[in-house]
């Protein structure tokens, strides 16, 4: 019996470690330096161009402010395209690595 539990035991050991690891939030410093106030914040995968909804929400990041955003699920593709909405209906798109821990600067055009 107790070499059942053994087995059983170092099976359920191996599919942990042979399951896929899930993708984690990541933390992403913003620092608006475009003049303008940012009101809309998107982000897909590197070349997908689907952005998902706008992670600012009811939120707006004003002009010369600092703010910390979450992306959802980013850890497993770093290489992002933000896509940044400003006040005057202006839009900037650039790409980004999400995951390297640095901050980005939306500079004015």
């Amino acid at each position: 019996m107790v070499s059942t539990t053994r087995l059983f035991a170092s099976a359920l050991l191996l599919a942990g470690l042979a399951a896929p690891a899930l993708a984690q939030d990541v933390q992403y410093q913003l620092i608006n330096d475009s003049g303008l106030t940012l009101m809309e914040f998107y982000t897909s995968v590197a070349d997908e161009g689907s952005f998902g909804d706008d992670i600012l929400g009811a939120n707006v990041l004003p002009a010369g402010d600092t703010g910390t955003v979450t992306i959802p699920n980013a850890s497993d593709a770093c290489d992002r395209d933000l896509r940044f909405v400003f006040e005057d209906g202006s839009e900037q798109v650039k790409r980004a690595n999400v995951c390297d821990g640095a901050a980005f600067t939306i500079a004015s055009k």
